[in-house]
């Protein structure tokens, strides 16, 4: 079962990155709006998040659907601190406790099924 864990847990992180990726390219400037879609960073992005889509339909074959919901729910964090780290956004307290709140909700439902 701690295999099918792991492969949730590496999609969920690459699914983070290509979040970064799409935001990353959004904020470029771009000399035609058609640019805006098809570029090597949107595509890349995409294509990672096909990728994670077919990781997690391996990894829901050998693990409980409640873990899954978890494991998903740590790509809010995940996208926060790497917004933080590629990006320099800022951190602000709402949004870090927003984000909290959303975890634990998520573990408070995951653990009372």
């Amino acid at each position: 079962m701690s295999r099918y864990i792991l492969v949730a847990l590496v999609s969920v992180v690459l699914s983070s990155l290509a979040q970064i990726l799409l935001k990353k390219s959004s904020a470029e400037e771009k000399r035609h709006l058609i640019f805006d879609y098809l570029n090597v960073k949107v595509a890349a992005a995409y294509g990672i998040i096909f990728f994670c889509m077919l990781l997690v339909i391996y990894a829901f074959t050998g693990m409980h659907y409640r873990y899954g919901a978890v494991i998903e729910s740590l790509a809010y964090l995940l996208i926060m601190l790497f917004s933080r780290a590629f990006l320099k956004e800022k951190l602000t307290r709402r949004r870090v406790i927003g984000n909290c709140i959303i975890v634990l909700g998520v573990l408070i439902f995951t653990i009372s099924i």
